[in-house]
This record gives C-alpha cells, structure tokens and sequence, in this order.
C-alpha cells in the first residue's frame, strides 16, 4: 500500500493527512498527538474513525493542519482520516456513515456586518 492524501476542512481549519501502513503512530505538524491535543476528547475525536471501523493501531498518520481552534482542526483530522479509510476498503463506509463522519460540517462563523457590533448584535438603541 502506498500513502493516501486526503483533505478535511471544519470552519477555517484545514487538515492534510497521509495515511500509510505502519504501527498507529499519528503525528500532527511533526508533533505526538498526545502533545499537540493534551485533553481526551480531541484525542478521542482524532481516533474515532479507527475505533469504529477496528483499524486501531494499524495505520501511521502525518498531518499538516493550519487555521481555527484545536477543536475545529480535531473535527477536520477526524473528517480527513475517514475519508482515507474510505478509498482503502468501501467496506468502511457503512460503519462511518451512519456516525456522521463522512459529513463535512458546512457552519462557519457569520461576518460581522458594518453599523453593527458583531453579527448580529446591534449597538444599543437610544429613544431619547
């Protein structure tokens, strides 16, 4: 098997990934994922795809991930990895799928528009 590229976007994050064979080592911008996500949840969320399709511990993961918050970059490894699990076995699809995984999250943060404080907050009205 030769390495896999795929994409995967959340908000303003961008994940690359290269999946290739090897020992379940995940490297995220040339550092352990342990220390780039120190809590559980994100590192939950980047190994979600292996858990459900029982692939744990048999692919290495190289990521190059930039833009938005840990948690919207997490989102974005998480969507890119199950793309790659896809185009390795269609078999993967039915336990991804139904999870949601597979889906890319199509909500971004709404522009701040002119004569008003963010969004949609107004500046406060005065009567008098």
């Amino acid at each position: 098997m030769d390495i896999i590229h795929k994409i995967g976007r959340r908000k303003t994050a961008v994940a690359r990934i290269y999946l290739s064979e090897g020992k379940g080592e995940v490297t995220v911008n040339k550092r352990p994922l342990e220390e780039y996500f120190t809590t559980g949840t994100l590192q939950y969320k980047v190994n979600q795809p292996f858990e459900l399709t029982e692939t744990a511990g048999k692919y290495n993961v190289n990521v190059n991930v930039t833009g938005g918050g840990i948690t919207g970059q997490a989102e974005a490894i998480r969507l890119a990895i199950s793309r790659a699990l896809c185009e390795i076995d269609e078999e993967n699809r039915s336990a991804l799928k139904p999870e949601g995984l597979l889906t890319r999250d199509p909500r971004m943060v709404e522009r701040k528009k002119f004569g008003q404080k963010k969004a949609r907050k107004k500046f406060q009205f005065s009567k008098r």
